[in-house]
């Protein structure tokens, strides 16, 4: 892959984690957003998308953002997307 296709790469997924996020989870704090534009790894940027479409909450997303490269599962009752609804909880909120 050339170096230009690998940075576009970066922008579409780093475009398409803050797309679901916003999506999910309402208006973005900027120091998320910093965050996010500073990963460099496209393994990472898709997992995030993942898990910003499955967590049931911001804080969860939050989690595995701030785990980095060590959280590599995705799985149980913390990544049911519907549990915030079911139980009432907030899906908004946590600014950094």
């Amino acid at each position: 892959m050339f170096f230009f296709e690998n940075e576009a790469g970066f922008v579409q997924d780093r475009e398409d984690l803050l797309h679901v996020l916003k999506l999910r989870f309402g208006d973005i704090a900027p120091g998320i957003v910093d965050s996010i534009y500073k990963i460099d790894d496209l393994d990472a940027l898709e997992r995030l998308i993942l898990v910003a479409a499955n967590a049931p909450t911001l804080t969860v997303f939050l989690e595995e953002l701030e785990a980095g490269n060590d959280s590599f599962k995705i799985v149980g009752e913390r990544f049911n997307p519907i549990d915030s609804i079911q139980q009432g909880g907030d899906s908004h909120g946590q600014e950094w």
